[in-house]
């Protein structure tokens, strides 16, 4: 037994009376979280019946849903050695640690509590089963993973078909502020070595949220009274991704003390997570839907007869490939203080600090297309333009050095008094605020040089196959098509220079007040909630002030008289090779792309001198006005959005425990009454004025707007979200569940902006605008689900849940064509027509489907699996015949299925881990939303992925591990309208991690 710990066992015949007690609250994910030692009856027999004893429930140690004196019990479940490690107990009741222990404890919070309810738990202080939040999380039922292209990590969870902000993620019971500009969470911004336990909550509880329509997800951390005595938890580890050739490290510290009296703890703990990814992508930046006259069908085809169009298809905006550096660093550090004068009284202040920087290069070529441009047209049955030339094809190779930092600061008190024996208050409270990009950090750095004019070819593009395995192939590449000067940097000059950064701001004040009363098998539960949060967004970039225009061009080999060329020849650093760029995919790339250094390039911009003093060769002279010499970003006026929300909750539930037959019978009956009030406020104006540029005929400028005037808008609304669940034990191993709730997901904070935004920045054929909506309402879904549980011995069970949700208010994003101010098209001479992006609430959808789950351990052999099955589908499945401008779909459905093999056994542990999903519509909108036919979607294609991960105690204190991810080398493609239409491929690689951990 460790130094400074309790061994406490839970005796095989406590009444289910107690039990009932112990467990009773409609949140038992949350009342029964961090239990206590769990015992394994693996191998006991019930007594009476000869058949595998039932197992017992956990203790409740949440914070949120304790009392003082439960919350200062020791919660730690690394006190005794599992028997297979030979080690046994003085008594009957055997304690299980490491994986098997994990595991037991989840089903106990599983089958105790009274909606329906996943868990994950750590195996040890400091010891958690996977790298990564939704890592772990996308081993549960119903939950699935969404992935950065960039860097491979798991950045976002789907549950049941719903992703993204209609989850709710909470720490320690308190929602966490997200500079990010939706609701939810990033969760590679999760440090993942000290938490110690996930709950999904895929059944609402009233007293925590109902503001989740897929799932709530709570992550706690550690309190200091959760282990007491002194606790040291120490962890280590080397990373390299196979493609970056670079061990990064990762390093976390974690300490914990009370005082011998058991009435004061702190706990502190710091994490450093370091993470490098080279990714390779190939890209289409967009597949807008528009007509082709007939001509365009042949060779010959004049702009006369270009007018006529008829013939409905899409077409490539932008292809490209590049490759992507990724430094993913992380810092996060978390104290806790706990003060319990009296077994009546716990206090406890903590504070959970984040601060993620993501550093990326990249290097990369694209080519741009005008769909008026393309001549030998041929179009599949679908009206995908598979094979098309396009003369005089510019060519650009850009370099960006792209900087994202995300910071995160959250405070907390919380209370919690025994007034009587039955009686229990609690007062919580929490600050956190969280910036994107703070202080004078450029998001983005950018350097775009090439050639065009003279020097475009007559490009050939060709689609040869399935997203899912091909990319497309481009020829007669190269100045003027000579495919052998592709990367000649005598003909190279200078051409757009951009700079852009996002700065938002999230701040979130809450409280929450509740009572609780408990006696015998009935729990009472009434209380409030706050919250006000108040986002601000602004955008700024050298498009606004159009100074990224002001070298472009490529300069006289392309016959261009603004632009440098030849640039210096140490600005080129190298080149990456294209040659087998995507491993497996077919299709065919030029030969390479430039190495250069975006910042690098702009200091030899800027010591040109200043344009507006002097007269300097290659200024662009005609479009660019102000420009001193430097890449000043300058704030969109249009991009300048505050909003302020504040909501008032009141609840109250009951849940009680009775027989129905002489069957143990569980109800919970709550409702929760939420009024929410919205003021938005934006910046508005109106385009005067559209020039073309000199240096590019691709390229456009809004020079002229009216006068900025700020716009104002308030709104509210109110609505009563019931809930109830009942169980029914139909036996001392087999569950039966029903539970029927109404929960909302509020819109996007960055969706609710008053005003139209024009951009300054435009190109040919691509106008652009976007718009939000104030007085967007909530997703409203009635729920329903019908479950059983079969749990046929210890740490093993089956389950099957049957789900269904019927949606309102979809939020639906269209993109119309509009005329914007009456502004003219200098290309056309017509009304400029811009493709105009904008949320309404729409129409309704039903989601229903079925979750399998089935874990199995093979008695004292060590070995076990878990495995898992979701099957979704809905009345409003994607259209893709439907060129409407409000096409709608539900986004995020997908059948998926996981696997975790495991052995753990004697210190040594090891787990494989196969997860499958299937193919799913992720959104509305592409990179490119220009089209005629409204906003364009974006599929991501079928995943599978495989990851291993072992560990050895060498001895009780000290252990080492070893991880390899993505080991099959999955790839993750996403395709437009149909399947043909690649958006995007990410070859990120595999990654291998070696560490050690101690505990003391």
């Amino acid at each position: 037994m460790l130094p400074n710990t309790r061994a406490v066992s839970i005796n095989p015949g406590l009444s289910r009376r107690m039990r009932a007690l112990a467990c009773a609250t409609s949140v038992a994910a949350l009342t029964c979280a961090t239990p206590l030692l769990a015992q394994d009856q693996g191998n006991l027999q019930n007594s009476t019946t000869g058949q595998p004893a039932a197992p017992q429930p956990a203790v409740p140690a949440t914070a949120n849903t304790t009392s003082a004196a439960e919350a200062g019990r020791p919660q730690d479940a690394a006190t005794a050695q599992d028997e297979s490690q030979g080690n046994t107990a003085q008594n009957d009741d055997i304690v299980v640690v490491g994986l098997r222990g994990s595991l037991q404890r989840n089903l106990d919070i599983k089958r105790t509590s009274s909606g329906v309810v996943d868990v994950i738990s750590a195996e040890d202080i400091g010891k958690f089963p996977d790298s990564n939040v939704a890592a772990s999380l996308q081993r549960l039922p119903g939950v699935s993973i969404q992935r950065s292209g960039s860097r491979g990590e798991p950045t976002g969870i789907t549950v049941r078909g719903f992703g993204g902000d209609f989850n709710t993620t909470l720490y320690d019971g308190r929602r966490i502020s997200t500079a990010t500009g939706g609701r939810q969470i990033d969760f590679s911004t999760v440090g993942v070595d000290f938490i110690g336990q996930l709950s999904v909550l895929k059944t609402p509880d009233v007293s925590l949220s109902a503001s989740s329509i897929g799932a709530t997800v709570n992550i706690q951390f550690p309190n200091p009274f959760d282990h007491p005595g002194f606790r040291l938890a120490a962890t280590a580890s080397g990373s390299i991704q196979d493609r970056a050739d670079k061990i990064v490290p990762t390093a976390g510290l974690l300490i914990s003390s009370t005082t011998a009296d058991d009435r004061f703890g702190i706990l502190a703990d710091v994490i450093y997570t370091r993470r490098d990814t080279d990714t390779n992508r190939v890209y289409v930046s967009g597949w807008p839907g528009g007509n082709y006259a007939p001509c365009q069908l042949t060779a010959n085809c004049t702009a006369a007869q270009a007018g006529s169009k008829t013939i409905a298809g899409w077409f490539p905006q932008q292809y490209g490939a590049e490759q992507q550096r990724v430094e993913d660093e992380r810092v996060d550090a978390r104290i806790s203080l706990q003060y319990h004068p009296t077994d009546a009284l716990m206090v406890t202040i903590d504070n959970n600090f984040s601060r993620q920087t993501i550093d990326q290069n990249n290097y990369a070529f694209g080519v741009w297309f005008n769909q008026g441009d393309l001549r030998n047209v041929t179009l599949d049955a679908n009206g995908t333009a598979v094979d098309f030339t396009q003369a005089g094809t510019p060519t650009d190779f850009t370099a960006a050095l792209n900087k994202q930092v995300l910071q995160t600061n959250q405070t907390g008190l919380n209370v919690k008094f025994d007034a009587t024996d039955n009686l229990t208050l609690e007062g919580d409270a929490a600050y956190a605020k969280s910036w994107l990009n703070p202080g004078d950090i450029i998001g983005s750095r950018n350097g775009d040089i090439g050639y065009g004019g003279n020097l475009g070819n007559t490009l050939r593009f060709q689609v040869g196959g399935n997203s899912k395995d091909a990319f497309p192939s481009i020829s007669n590449f190269g100045p003027a098509g000579d495919s052998a000067r592709w990367a000649d940097q005598s003909v190279i000059g200078s051409h757009v220079t951009v700079n852009q950064t996002q700065h938002n701001t999230d701040e979130l004040m809450q409280f929450r007040g509740n009572a609780t009363w408990k006696q015998d098998n009935l729990t009472l539960k009434a209380g409030g909630q706050y919250y006000q949060d108040t986002f601000n967004f602004r955008n700024q970039s050298t498009f606004t002030n159009n100074f990224w225009q002001a070298y472009a061009g490529y300069g006289a080999p392309s016959g261009r008289t603004s632009g440098i060329s030849p640039l210096p020849g140490d600005l080129f650093q190298g080149n990456v090779s294209l040659n087998n760029f995507i491993p497996g995919f077919n299709g065919s790339l030029p030969p390479s792309v430039f190495i250069f250094d975006p910042v690098a390039y702009q200091n030899y911009l800027t010591g040109l001198g200043n344009p507006s003093a002097q007269n300097i060769p290659g200024f662009n002279y005609g479009s660019v006005n102000g420009f001193t010499g430097t890449f000043d970003e300058a704030v969109d006026p249009g991009s300048v959005l505050r909003v302020r929300e504040k909501t008032w909750s009141l609840y109250f539930s009951a849940n009680f425990k009775t027989e129905i037959g002489g069957l143990p019978f569980t109800f919970n009956a709550g409702i929760r009454n939420e009024v929410t009030n919205l003021s938005s406020t934006g910046q508005g104006r109106q385009p005067v004025r559209i020039v073309t540029s000199s240096a590019d005929p691709t390229l456009l400028t809004v020079d002229q707007y009216t006068e900025i005037q700020p716009v104002t808008n308030t709104s509210s609304y109110s609505y009563l979200l019931p809930s109830l669940d009942a169980k029914l034990e139909l036996t001392d191993n087999l569950v039966l569940r029903v539970d029927a709730s109404r929960t909302l997901t509020r819109p996007g904070l960055n969706l609710l902006t008053p005003v139209l935004n024009v951009g300054s920045g435009q190109r040919v054929g691509a106008l652009t605008a976007s718009g939000g909506n104030p007085n967007l309402r909530p997703y409203l879904a009635d729920n329903f689900d019908l479950g059983a549980e079969w749990y046929y011995r210890r740490n093993s069970y089956l389950a099957v849940n049957f789900f269904l949700k019927n949606v309102s208010n979809f939020i639906i994003g269209g993109v119309t064509r509009q005329a914007i101010n009456g502004v003219v098209d200098p290309t056309t001479g017509q009304p400029a027509s811009f493709a105009v992006s904008q949320q309404v609430n729409g129409p309704d959808a039903t989601v229903r489907g079925v979750e399998l789950a089935w874990q199995q351990v093979f008695g004292d052999s060590g070995f076990g699996f878990q495995a898992n099955a979701t099957f979704v589908n809905t009345n409003r499945p994607y259209d893709e015949t439907n060129i409407s401008q409000t096409g709608f779909a539900v986004t995020g459905l997908a059948n998926s299925a996981n696997f975790v093999g495991f052995y753990d056994k004697s210190g040594f542990q090891f787990r494989a881990a196969v997860n499958w999903r299937d193919k799913y519509l992720l959104q509305f909108g592409q990179n490119q939303n220009t089209g005629s036919f409204g906003a364009e979607p974006t599929f991501v294609n079928q995943s599978f992925q495989v990851d291993l991960t072992t560990s050895y105690d060498i001895s009780k204190n000290f252990s080492i591990f070893g991880e390899a991810l993505n080991v099959n080398n999955n790839q993750q493609s996403t395709h437009g309208r149909f399947s043909n239409q690649l958006l995007d491929v990410f070859d990120y690689g595999r990654r291998y991690t070696l560490g050690a951990r101690y505990r003391f």
